[in-house]
């Protein structure tokens, strides 16, 4: 069964944020909650993580996992990143954006696009979601919460409980967060190209 965590949406609670980092860093895996909607997390180097989260979506290789990091520093350290990008990424976040660009080393192969050598990072911005990061220090590999063959994603912390019980190994809840997942950039190629309309307005990007 899955433990259920009930954290203040303001200020968090240390002792509580300092228990789920220790069982992220013990390869649980988590449902959290972020400024899009709720997401699966685990360590970033764990492979079976990375497997339960695409037995549960029923996910092929070529998805593109999400890095949720906590600053623009942090994220730097896991893609390459030129001055025109740069900006564009620097003025969207921290917000409801997901950026795909190409990985650097720190990044693990089975993390990276087979073919693009690619990979998904954002700098969320939800009080929870970065005491969380802070506590970890590394990012939070990362996929929406969306089951296979529903349009939206999960959003009350009590439902994923009870649906993914025996799926997961915690669930935090710190009541309302978005009900829409990010808007997706894939800035790989240099320009950017919109994969997915979502939460982030993506006029500036058109």
């Amino acid at each position: 069964m899955a433990k259920y965590f009930d954290v203040h949406p303001d200020n968090p609670q240390p002792r509580t944020i300092g228990q789920i980092a220790a069982a992220i860093r013990d390869d649980a895996l988590i449902a959290y909650p972020t400024d899009s909607c709720y997401a699966l997390g685990c360590r970033l180097g764990s492979r079976t993580g990375i497997e339960r989260i695409r037995t549960i979506r029923k996910l092929d290789d070529r998805h593109h996992f999400t890095l949720m990091c906590r600053d623009f520093a942090q994220l730097g350290q896991f893609v390459r990143i030129d001055n025109d990008v740069f900006r564009a990424v620097k003025a969207s976040t921290p917000g409801r954006y997901t950026f795909i660009l190409p990985a650097t080393k720190e990044v693990p192969r089975m993390l990276q696009h087979p073919k693009k050598k690619t990979v998904g990072v954002r700098i969320p911005d939800h009080v929870v979601t970065q005491a969380l990061l802070e506590e970890l220090g590394e990012p939070l590999l990362s996929s929406t919460l969306l089951l296979p063959g529903e349009d939206e994603p999960m959003t009350q912390g009590w439902e994923i409980k009870d649906r993914l019980d025996h799926e997961v190994d915690a669930v935090l809840d710190s009541g309302d967060c978005g009900t829409e997942p990010t808007t997706v950039i894939d800035f790989s190629g240099g320009e950017p190209e919109i994969v997915r309309v979502g939460a982030g307005d993506v006029s500036r990007f058109e």
